[in-house]
């Protein structure tokens, strides 16, 4: 069991909308997990799904399970192969499908899906080639990165920022991981996992996959499978293809005594099952290559290369030089788009969209947790007699002045807006109306006593406020629109009272 308020709890009650577990792969644990009818219950529940009962069939006679017959109902795949390797196979489409992504968004979920995949693979050969025999490893090894599916889905500004922290420096994921969410994929997907109700045969493994070693002892040998497979994806989807074979060879040999005279082998056919898979996955298995038709490739290309070995070794280093350069271009030049599209240019406020967006997260975590939270929105008084009567860069000026002020009162879990103009919005995380209007009336007098200096003149204004708060009991419907005209409401009756004062619609 996790411990009480880590941060993987803390993400779990508040930050993110993580998905749940897709309907289809409720039912099939829930099948499995049946005293009585496991067997015949997972084929009908199967043959419900026609394209399913087809992608089955097709990996159950892939070459990767080595069956000597063809293999033509799920019934017959189910006596052949037994109800545990049915129920991964079966669960690894399921769970693959409803996890790809927006599409809008810039993570590459295809090429997540592609190495998790490949994985699979190679840990179900690596087990069998050893003689381990671990009945759940395929969908184990399949699911060892779901925790990095779940963040580039709901944090994918902040995880995008991870991956190129990793393209452009010598840490590793897991690492940059810790420090950027207190957490590391491997912890949330073991946490997500848990959520679903999979078993901790395949749960536990996966929390351990990047440290195999410090997995207990009963769980050892699986989590060391899975860090195998990891490298062996690395061969295939990461960068430094040579250096991963040799340290694959001498992994295989320090965690299981198991020496293999040609890893390149084992290798190639970890690729060659995998394009059978992939297809069935509907993914483009057209750039997995065998590494030794990658070895062969580059040889070839070599050998078309007049130039001496001081030459190659120039612009090797010059080539590795530029591309760094061009990596940290990228990292940075990322960072920066992704603040301009949630980012006010003028306050340093979050802007209206994401105001939209955080409102759509709040009230569905409000209604999941049955919490509280509060919105409170406000604007200048007068404000047009302040730009009439000093300009409008003065008015920016003050526009500016108050983002600041206001960033300075709201807590860390807050999130401030400015939406447009000059009204602005906050929300207040696990916060009821009495603590709202608390912090609305701070507010209130804060900005009643700012003072703007500009050009030997000085400018005060005041602030009209409206409170709203939305508490999500049992049953309660979500509305995010409703609780926004409450709160325009609100604010509309402070400014027709006399301005410079708050209102509360609940």
């Amino acid at each position: 069991m996790l411990p009480e308020k880590n941060p993987i709890d803390i993400l779990l009650e508040k930050n993110i909308k993580l998905p749940s577990a897709p309907a289809m792969a409720v039912r099939i644990l829930e099948a499995v997990r049946a005293e009585d009818g496991s067997f015949h219950s997972l084929a009908e529940i199967i043959a419900l799904d026609p394209a399913l009962t087809t992608k089955i069939l097709g990996v159950a006679n892939a070459s990767v399970y080595g069956l000597s017959c063809n293999v033509t109902s799920v019934e017959h795949a189910l006596s052949v192969l037994g109800v545990n390797t049915l129920k991964n196979i079966a669960l690894s489409f399921v769970i693959a499908k409803e996890m790809k992504g927006n599409g809008d968004r810039q993570f590459d979920f295809d090429h997540l899906w592609k190495r998790s995949i490949t994985g699979a693979v190679a840990a179900e050969l690596i087990a069998r080639r050893i003689g381990s025999k671990q009945p759940d490893i395929f969908v184990t090894a399949l699911l060892q990165d779901i925790g990095s599916v779940v963040l580039a889905m709901c944090q994918p500004d902040g995880y995008l920022g991870v991956i190129d922290a990793l393209a452009v420096g010598d840490k590793e994921l897991c690492e940059l991981e810790q420090e950027k969410f207190g957490f590391d994929h491997q912890m949330l997907g073991a946490a997500i996992l848990a959520q679903w109700g999979l078993p901790e045969t395949v749960i536990a493994p996966i929390r351990y996959h990047h440290q195999p070693l410090a997995a207990p002892e009963a769980i050892r040998v699986k989590s060391q499978l899975l860090n195998l497979a990891d490298r062996v994806c690395a061969v295939y989807y990461g960068v430094h293809s040579v250096h991963d074979v040799q340290q694959f060879k001498q992994d295989l040999q320090d965690f299981f005594q198991f020496e293999i005279d040609e890893p390149e082998e084992l290798i190639d056919e970890v690729a060659k099952q995998s394009v059978e898979i992939l297809k069935s996955f509907e993914l483009d298995a057209s750039d997995v290559q065998p590494y030794s038709q990658i070895l062969m490739e580059a040889n070839e290309q070599l050998s078309e290369i007049n130039l001496s070995y001081e030459q190659l070794v120039m612009e090797l280093k010059q080539a590795n030089e530029h591309a760094a350069e061009l990596a940290v271009g990228l990292k940075n030049a990322n960072a920066t788009l992704r603040d301009l599209a949630y980012q006010d240019s003028l306050t340093g406020l979050y802007n209206h969209r994401h105001f939209q967006e955080l409102m759509d997260r709040e009230v569905s975590h409000a209604v999941r947790y049955h919490r509280s939270f509060s919105l409170v929105l406000l604007d200048i008084d007068h404000f047009k007699s302040v730009n009439d009567t000093y300009g409008h860069p003065a008015g920016d000026v003050v526009l500016a002045a108050l983002g600041a002020l206001i960033q300075k009162i709201v807590r860390t879990s807050d999130f401030a807006f400015r939406c447009g103009g000059e009204e602005f919005a906050v929300i207040l995380t696990e916060t009821p109306a009495r603590e709202a209007i608390t912090f609305a009336e701070r507010l209130r007098k804060a900005v009643e006593q700012m003072v703007v200096n500009i050009a030997e003149k000085t400018i005060k204004v005041t602030i009209s406020l409206g409170v709203t708060a939305f508490v999500g009991e049992k049953g309660c419907s979500p509305n995010k629109q409703a609780l926004i005209k409450a709160a325009d409401r609100a604010l509309y009756v402070s400014k027709e009272k006399g301005r410079n004062q708050i209102n509360v619609i609940l």
